[in-house]
């Protein structure tokens, strides 16, 4: 008895102490909250983004429709930061009109003279893909085919493009590997449905057969377009938007066997939100098991800009947002916890200012059309962008225009230029382009003098002469899609404004309004006097 009462005395003892010492000790902080993030991750023209995950690292490619380079690939490690990789195409090859000929530049066989442009044509809707080590980029023109192409690095190279079908009238192709290594290509038709399911080779170079329809209902289905075919706990699925780029929800179908028939839901709609068309995107996991969807949304002028939201899986289907009570579907979230990717949240920013020191142009630029190589140069003058002005009757047909997606709500975009080598008829500048754009240049006129010019449609005002060799040109983005111009003649200490605030360019040829650097001629200049504009810089700033 006293052995057993000395071990509960001991035992009595310890309790005590072990009791004392975690009163002493100090409370243990609570979990710190999760960051947020805001909606739109990208407030910028990434249309039809479709998303894919390989390790721990996110890629993005999107619409490119007429521009050079195409199909922009952006990367992230955190889902909602990015910053541009690379792009898939270094020009756009399928037809002479990409070029932007004029009616002297280039014949056809019997010597007529072929002229044109390809607005709103070219990449429509890309799908990227990581299978056997490769990456895989699908897409569509609507006027010439799908097409793909493949590279080890998203930076590239990239193979030359493959008509996987080389037939006009068809849009938004994804591929898809399955488990036991069949290629499988779903794709839709210029004008919204059907959607068609072809079986592919290994290789993904060319479909097998003539395609089966496995979804067409314009009641229940209506504006079907945009899918992209996923596999999950033995499900198949298609995400597709449909309804519309400006109220169309997000809608699923789901099925036991690839070739369906498919279940349909709708799984992210509007709700009370103001997005009010939350569709066309792709969906991701992280490592963790966290589901996501990159989605566009229209926003007028500056385009369809990316949203991101959060999945979550309820009896094998998807519900992406917020969802709404009493409903199969979600909405959309304004902000939100960041996803769970293993990687805090990073400072990664899409690229924009540029000093022109580089032997490359920056990846954010992209020509209107491909670009005439021997009337542009970065060597000319070190530091400096060369544009030698084209013959043109106005903006929207003027050769080596230089582009980049505008970032919102607000910005100002500068740029400095010499402009004392323009020739009589020549204009350079700096532009808000779209199918109605307005600018802000210098105009070089008969008698030999150089004007600030504003221009909005194509109707110019003239302004003061510059005497000096270098001009500051300021435009100023606004919430409200408008921008104002001004320019500086003493280096940038002080700016005059040029005009009242303009609207944007509209949305059009499926593209928002983009900040460019032109230079055209209207009229004939002499050869003697070839002219051109030198380009130091510019600067895009956020504007709170």
């Amino acid at each position: 008895m006293r052995d057993k009462g000395g071990k509960m005395r001991h035992f009595r003892a310890l309790a005590a102490v072990l009791a004392a010492w975690t009163i002493a000790l100090p409370a243990q902080p609570a979990s710190a909250p999760r960051p947020t993030y805001s909606n739109p991750i990208l407030y910028a023209d990434y249309s039809d983004p479709d998303v894919i995950r390989v390790g721990e690292t996110y890629y993005m490619v999107a619409s490119s429709f007429h521009f050079s380079p195409g199909i922009p690939v952006l990367r992230s490690r955190d889902l909602v930061h990015w910053t541009i990789a690379g792009h898939v195409l270094p020009k756009l090859p399928f037809a002479p009109q990409y070029d932007m000929p004029g009616p002297h530049t280039l014949t056809d066989k019997i010597s007529k003279p072929i002229g044109g442009t390809r607005y709103a044509s070219g990449v429509w809707a890309p799908s990227i893909r990581h299978h056997d080590g490769r990456f895989y980029v699908y897409w569509a023109t609507p006027d010439e085919g799908v097409f793909m192409s493949t590279s080890v690095r998203v930076e590239g190279p990239w193979t030359a493009p493959v008509a996987v079908i080389a037939k006009a009238g068809l849009e938004d192709p994804c591929p898809f590997w399955d488990e036991d290594g069949q290629a499988w290509l779903i794709l839709g038709k210029v004008g919204a449905g059907p959607l068609i399911l072809h079986r592919m080779s290994a290789d993904g170079r060319r479909v097998l057969d003539d395609g089966i329809v496995v979804a067409e209902d314009k009641i229940a289905l209506p504006v079907l377009e945009g899918p992209k075919l996923y596999k999950r706990n033995g499900f198949y699925y298609i995400f597709a938007p449909i309804g519309g780029v400006e109220k169309g929800p997000q809608a699923v179908g789901r099925a036991r066997t690839i070739t369906g028939p498919f279940e349909w839901r709708v799984v992210l709609e509007p709700g009370a939100t103001a997005v009010q068309g939350p569709h066309q995107g792709g969906w991701v996991e992280t490592p963790s098991g966290q589901g996501w969807f990159a989605h566009f949304n229209s926003s007028g002028a500056f385009g369809r800009i990316v949203h991101l939201q959060p999945v979550r899986w309820i009896d094998d289907w998807p519900v992406i947002g917020d969802r709404i009570p009493g409903k199969t579907a979600g909405q959309p979230v304004l902000t939100h916890a960041m996803p769970d990717t293993g990687h805090r949240p990073t400072r990664d920013r899409l690229q924009d200012s540029d000093d022109f020191s580089g032997r490359r142009l920056g990846l954010q630029w992209s020509w209107n059309h491909n670009p005439d190589d021997r009337n542009w140069s970065l060597a000319a003058r070190r530091g400096f962008l060369r544009l030698h002005p084209l013959p043109a009757d106005h903006l929207v047909t003027a050769r080596n225009t230089l582009t980049q997606i505008l970032q919102g709500p607000q910005s100002r975009i500068t740029a400095r230029l010499d402009v004392s080598h323009l020739a009589q008829g020549q204009r350079a500048g700096l532009s808000l382009f779209g199918v109605r754009p307005s600018w802000i240049g210098i105009v070089a006129t008969r008698g030999g003098e150089r004007r600030i010019t504003l221009a909005i449609e194509g109707e110019e005002s003239e302004g003061p002469v510059v005497t000096a060799a270098t001009v500051d040109l300021r435009a100023e983005v606004r919430s409200d899609q408008t921008v104002r111009y001004s320019y500086s003649l003493d280096a940038g200490r002080s700016f005059k404004p040029f005009g009242a605030p303009i609207p944007l360019a509209r949305f059009s040829w499926w593209k928002g309004s983009r900040p460019a650097l032109f230079a055209y001629s209207r009229g004939v200049a002499p050869v003697a006097k070839r002219g051109w504009v030198d380009v130091d810089w510019v600067r895009v700033e956020p504007v709170s």
